[in-house]
């Protein structure tokens, strides 16, 4: 009959086929988490980050750098709002001041910003034309559905941007909306993070 392992047990023979960590997983694990609070440090306007990355020595530099570089780009965002567009702003200069191929990140940029310019003008006039349509429809929809129940008589005018049926259907429809833009987003952003 086979014997019964403790948890303890079984613990300590899963990390001893693991091994011991290499030198690269041990910066790692100690330095990408610098960089990600350096980065957030750097977004809030909290410090300067070239100056902080100067006193990292090379071995550790690369990590701080990958886990600054990966909170700026994740913090990449659609420009819904002026604080988004501030944000993205000051995300992508700290990104292009980490890069040494600074002329792809440009590029990258040039894309990018195309696609907010795109966003903020015909997709938000593409998201209040559809906006009107399904409220247009809904209310449509509602006023049958009380004429059914209540007879030609019945006059009255629902407020149906609040009814969460409709908020639900809005949702969705902006999800779908939004989708491509997010789409390209995700490429470009995936695109900077591969430049050295």
């Amino acid at each position: 009959m086979d014997e019964i392992k403790s948890a303890a047990e079984i613990a300590r023979e899963k990390l001893e086929k693991i091994g011991e960590p290499t030198e690269e997983e041990r910066l790692r694990w100690k330095f990408v988490p610098e960089g990600e609070r350096l980065a957030a440090g750097y977004l809030k306007g909290d410090l300067n980050l070239t100056a902080e990355l100067s006193r990292y020595e090379e071995k550790a530099k690369q990590y701080v750098l990958q886990g600054a570089a990966d909170v700026l780009v994740r913090n990449i965002v659609m420009p819904k709002d002026a604080p988004a567009e501030k944000t993205n702003r000051r995300a992508m200069e700290g990104l292009k001041s980490l890069k040494k191929d600074k002329t792809r990140v440009e590029n990258v940029y040039s894309n990018l910003r195309r696609v907010f310019s795109h966003y903020s003008e015909q997709g938000k006039q593409q998201k209040q034309q559809a906006y009107e349509q399904l409220k247009a429809e809904f209310q449509a929809k509602v006023q049958m559905a009380l004429q059914q129940q209540m007879g030609t008589a019945a006059g009255f005018k629902i407020d149906v941007e609040n009814q969460p049926q409709f908020r639900e259907e809005w949702r969705k429809l902006e999800a779908r909306l939004d989708s491509q833009y997010l789409k390209l987003l995700s490429e470009y952003k995936q695109e900077l993070l591969s430049i050295p």
